[in-house]
């Protein structure tokens, strides 16, 4: 049975990202030239941040909850294969760049499907994380948050250049989040049945997180060839394993 506080602290960890949809209006406080070089650091810190956490957080409790077997190895893979179709067939893209005529994006309406799709796997993976112990589910959690935030940001642009107001932007984009909610709680309900149901999602979330920062997020950073930008993309990577890193200490 799932404890009270875990339905608690997942709960609470699924609002506190749902408002993160909200800081895309932070972006009319910068130029585009200052916030492109903004979320390409943000873009290089959420990715350590996600490899970190796969591979300090999700897969050593993974292994030590049932030993590096093939079932383990198999559900790593499906993370991968199952958020590689959402992107490949569904035409959900991860976006962390502004939109311009050099990058364009997708209708704006699709992506608000693909982000609402994103919001209740992200829902999953936070309940399922702290179904798994407490403090893999803040690990877990800081890990997505600090991949939501360029995330919202480019969603955010999309929608205004789909013809959204700011207004409208900002509260479609808070709608899309909530549906992270109904993933969190679905997870939770299925916990109080499903035995060890930690066993699937664990590494299911670890191969979700590898397939993000290795497709979405790496690819990003390439596009930057500047040196000097480069090795700060490099610094805010090692940056977010090293956060991954002092969250051992809460275990």
């Amino acid at each position: 049975m799932v404890m009270p506080s875990i339905w608690a602290y997942s709960i609470i960890s699924v609002l506190l990202v749902s408002f993160i949809s909200l800081i895309g209006a932070l972006t009319l406080l910068f130029k585009k030239i200052n916030l492109k070089n903004i979320l390409l650091f943000l873009v290089s810190f959420a990715a350590g941040a996600l490899l970190g956490d796969s591979f300090i957080h999700l897969l050593p409790e993974a292994v030590e909850e049932s030993g590096f077997t093939l079932e383990l190895s198999i559900y790593l893979l499906l993370g991968i294969l199952i958020f590689f179709i959402l992107e490949k067939f569904i035409h959900w893209r991860h976006c962390h760049l502004p939109t311009t005529n050099e990058h364009p994006h997708p209708l704006a309406f699709m992506n608000l499907i693909g982000d609402g799709l994103h919001n209740f796997f992200d829902g999953m993976i936070i309940a399922g994380s702290y179904i798994a112990s407490i403090p893999l589910g803040i690990a877990t959690t800081i890990a997505v948050i600090l991949h939501e935030i360029p995330q919202e940001i480019g969603d955010f642009g999309i929608l205004l250049h789909g013809g959204f107001t700011k207004k409208k932007a900002l509260a479609f984009n808070f709608l899309s989040a909530i549906l992270a909610l109904i993933g969190a709680v679905l997870v939770l309900i299925i916990g109080n049945s499903v035995e060890k149901f930690s066993i699937f999602l664990v590494p299911f979330t670890a191969g979700g997180f590898i397939y993000i920062a290795g497709s979405d997020l790496i690819p990003e950073l390439h596009k930057e060839t500047k040196p000097i930008i480069s090795f700060m993309q490099l610094i805010a990577l090692i940056l977010g394993i090293l956060v991954m890193v002092a969250l051992i200490f809460l275990e």
